[in-house]
């Protein structure tokens, strides 16, 4: 059985214009982060402790059991920051 001829097809090489050279990472100073991010999670730890402590007469007294929210909201918040964090 004849053996097939095999073609060879030339090597693609992409134009000198069109090869783009690698840029370097721009690394962003995130050092405010984890401070903000601890800070949050405390200020919201802090204020449902007070509330608690002091029978809902503080932080704020006419929110009432919205201080509860509010302090939630705080350490939600903190959660949201550390997604900035690499």
């Amino acid at each position: 059985m004849p053996k097939s001829r095999i073609r060879k097809k030339a090597d693609y090489t992409p134009p000198p214009s069109a090869t783009k050279q690698a840029q370097p990472i721009k690394l962003t100073n995130r050092s405010w982060v984890a401070p903000v991010m601890l800070a949050m999670f405390l200020i919201g730890l802090a204020w449902i402790v007070i509330f608690y402590v002091t029978d809902g007469s503080l932080p704020i007294d006419p929110l009432g059991n919205w201080n509860i929210v509010v302090g939630f909201g705080f350490i939600a918040a903190g959660f949201g920051v550390s997604t900035q964090w690499k």
